[in-house]
C-alpha cells in the first residue's frame, strides 16, 4: 500500500515522462522495477563519484532541511543529485558528470520495497518529496567543496 506522500512522489516523477501512463506501466512491468525518465524537463542530475557524493550529501544535509532527490547506483559508487533543469549544461567540475536535456535516467519506483525483484542496483538515498524539491546548485557546490576539503584535511593528518 502506498502512503499519500509516496503517491505524490510517484506522480511528480511520472510527470517528467513524455507519457506518464507508460512510465507507470514500466514500473509495474519492468522486472528491475525501474523506468527510464528524461533529464532536462523537470530536473537535471549531477553525478558524483561515490566517496565524494556520500560526503557531499552529509554536508548538504547540514546546510538545508531537505535536499532534493538523490539516487545511488550499486554499491553507491556514484550518487546522482537532482538539480534544476539546465544546471548540467553549464556545470564544470572535475569528476562530476551532468545528465541534462537528451539524457535518460533509470529511476526506481520511490518507496516501494520490491521483494524478489532486483532494482538494477539503483536505489533512492533521498526520496523525492512529490513537491518538486530539488537540490540548490549553489548549496550543492558549497557542500562539494566542504566535503573535498574535509577529505583532504583527513589525508594530510593521516599520510
Amino acid at each position: 500500500m502506498t502512503t499519500p506522500g509516496e503517491k505524490t512522489a510517484v506522480e511528480w516523477l511520472a510527470s517528467a515522462a513524455p507519457d506518464p501512463d507508460a512510465c507507470w506501466g514500466a514500473w509495474e512491468r519492468n522486472p528491475l522495477g525501474v523506468a527510464l525518465l528524461p533529464a532536462g524537463r523537470l530536473w537535471d542530475v549531477l553525478i558524483l563519484p561515490g566517496e565524494l557524493g556520500r560526503a557531499t550529501l552529509d554536508v548538504l544535509t547540514l546546510l538545508t532541511d531537505r535536499p532534493g532527490p538523490v539516487l545511488a547506483d550499486f554499491g553507491a559508487s556514484r550518487l546522482g543529485f537532482f538539480v534544476p533543469a539546465g544546471t548540467a549544461s553549464h556545470w564544470i567540475g572535475t569528476g562530476v558528470r551532468g545528465a541534462g536535456r537528451g539524457a535518460w535516467i533509470a529511476v526506481p519506483y520511490p518507496g516501494r520495497a520490491n521483494p524478489g525483484r532486483a532494482t538494477a542496483g539503483v536505489r533512492w538515498t533521498v526520496l523525492p518529496d512529490g513537491e518538486g524539491t530539488l537540490s540548490d546548485p549553489v548549496l550543492l557546490e558549497l557542500a562539494m567543496h566542504e566535503a573535498a576539503a574535509r577529505a583532504l584535511a583527513g589525508e594530510c593528518r593521516n599520510p
